[in-house]
């Protein structure tokens, strides 16, 4: 994980504002759904994205190493490895 060295305040309904910088680098557009994950005593943000890494297909979604993998796809991986 990598600092940014930002350092934000929760207002009083519980928000924080990602700052414009890093929107840009990881192409955070108004709208767009954040993603909330916990890792112990961790808050992971991440970009939304509900489909499969390898086909953009959002059926049987599973994940593997954090990343959105389809039933499909997680069949051809066993075939080629």
């Amino acid at each position: 994980m990598k600092s940014t060295g930002v350092v934000r305040k929760v207002d009083e309904l519980g928000r924080i504002v990602l700052p414009i910088e890093i929107r840009k680098v990881l192409d955070i557009k108004q709208k767009d759904a954040i993603e909330i994950f916990t890792d112990e005593d961790k808050i992971i943000l991440q970009k939304y994205q509900p489909a499969c890494v390898f086909c953009n297909s959002a059926d049987d979604i599973v994940y593997f190493n954090g990343k959105r993998v389809c039933a499909s796809c997680v069949e051809k991986l066993k075939t080629q490895f």
